[in-house]
């Protein structure tokens, strides 16, 4: 059998029928599924497991879940297994999930893993009725156009994918090697089958456009900004640091413009000192092409004791280095939403952004946005915020006040809405 073969059609689960005030609604899992080791989650893990517990939450008759499985197959996820699933990867990205033990923590994961082997469905009353939504919330799998058509045509559903971005398109030089060439088999694919499709931003719609136009067909997009999940409060938003801090956050790649907060980094540690300079904390792995900010991190010796490379963290502890923090700095050169600049306003901390459209949209008037290739701008900025008492801080924290996050209910509620108007 090959590595996408379904299983669809097979007999022996009964597919449920759909529910009386909407169509039925097939989640894809297959992003969660394939992160199934890892302890962090990224911005579409996230998005991922914001719809299969909002959904179980609001519309549970109407839903069902299905996967491209890591082992190859597709097919259907029985409801109580992926619910258990789904509690597993929340407590794995918290602090319960990284004081586990390694071993025991794998052995978890890939039990729960094996435990969703992909079931068959009933094809005696998918093709009838009215059309399901088969709802695809990430990229992964998106290139195997021949094998998701088959699955729609067996389900009679309707494809609504997520796009979230079109960066390796717009910014190949951003991208992995190879990176552009195959996100734009995804997004041709995507194109081809959807009926409708959920966008993040204006912003991406606005990209996503030139793609759906290529494939001449008049599908209707829905802008839906993401939402921020409710934290819980905060024990002690000082605890990380005794100095004043900045905290970066992201995947170490060339977008994410570290190689600008290193230098004006390195900048302050030799005209102010070491001990007169705040520190800078980096959240997130390390990715590719950025061997410069690798360097810079391993054998600078100005950078030591002032910047620190936190990798990955539990959530709990990346919502305290937040809350704590002098500003959240994010000078990326191309994004598709912000949803750092999303938490970290939530959270009260004040965000200090590239000036692009996606972020603008995301943070309204309460950030400060500066152009990303503006050093000097960076450095004032830096510098002032650090300040106790900063004036420019204190005014950023007056309009965070008046700010308004958007929420995942508001989110799911216009996903729900363009769902019944897709497949009306």
């Amino acid at each position: 059998m090959s590595a996408t073969a379904c299983i669809d059609a097979a007999a022996p689960v009964a597919d449920a029928g759909a529910a009386a005030d909407g169509p039925q609604i097939v989640l894809d899992l297959s992003r969660l599924l394939s992160r199934v080791l890892h302890p962090t989650p990224t911005g579409v893990d996230r998005v991922e497991m914001a719809y299969a517990e909002g959904l179980l939450r609001l519309a549970p008759e109407r839903l069902q879940f299905t996967a491209f499985h890591p082992c190859g197959l597709h097919g259907r996820l029985p409801t109580g297994l992926v619910s258990e699933f789904l509690a597993l990867t929340a407590a794995r990205w918290t602090d319960e999930g990284w004081t586990e033990p390694r071993t025991q923590r794998w052995r978890r994961a890939a039990a729960a893993c094996l435990s969703l082997a992909p079931r068959p469905i009933s094809p005696s009353r998918a093709a009838t009725g009215r059309p399901r939504a088969y709802l695809h919330l990430s990229a992964r799998g998106l290139e195997r156009h021949r094998a998701i058509a088959a699955i729609l045509r067996r389900r009679n559903a309707r494809f609504i994918p997520f796009v979230h971005d079109l960066i390796p398109l717009e910014h190949p030089e951003y991208a992995r090697p190879g990176g552009a060439r195959d996100y734009a088999r995804k997004i041709a694919a995507a194109s081809a089958l959807a009926s409708g499709v959920l966008v993040n931003s204006q912003a991406t719609a606005e990209a996503l456009a030139p793609a759906l136009a290529a494939a001449g067909r008049a599908t209707p997009v829905r802008v839906a900004p993401l939402g921020v999940p409710t934290s819980p409060p905060i024990r002690n938003a000082n605890v990380l640091c005794a100095r004043p801090y900045f905290v970066a956050l992201g995947t170490i790649e060339p977008r994410k413009n570290h190689l600008l907060l290193l230098h004006l980094w390195r900048r302050m540690a030799l005209t102010l000192g070491p001990e007169r300079t705040p520190d800078l904390m980096l959240v997130g792995r390390r990715g590719w092409e950025s061997e410069m900010v690798f360097d810079l991190l391993d054998r600078a010796p100005t950078l030591r004791g002032v910047v620190h490379e936190l990798g990955c963290i539990p959530d709990t502890r990346l919502r305290e280095l937040i809350r704590g923090a002098r500003a959240v700095l994010l000078p990326s050169f191309a994004e598709g939403y912000g949803l750092p600049v999303a938490e970290a306003l939530a959270l009260g901390a004040p965000v200090i952004a590239s000036d692009l459209p996606a972020l603008r949209e995301t943070g309204g008037g309460a950030p400060d946005y500066l152009d990303p290739l503006d050093g000097a701008a960076w450095a004032a900025a830096a510098a002032d915020y650090a300040t106790p008492g900063s004036a420019r801080r204190q005014a950023q924290l007056a309009r965070i006040a008046r700010w308004r996050p958007p929420t995942w209910d508001d989110h799911l509620a216009a996903a729900l809405d363009f769902i019944d108007e897709v497949c009306a």
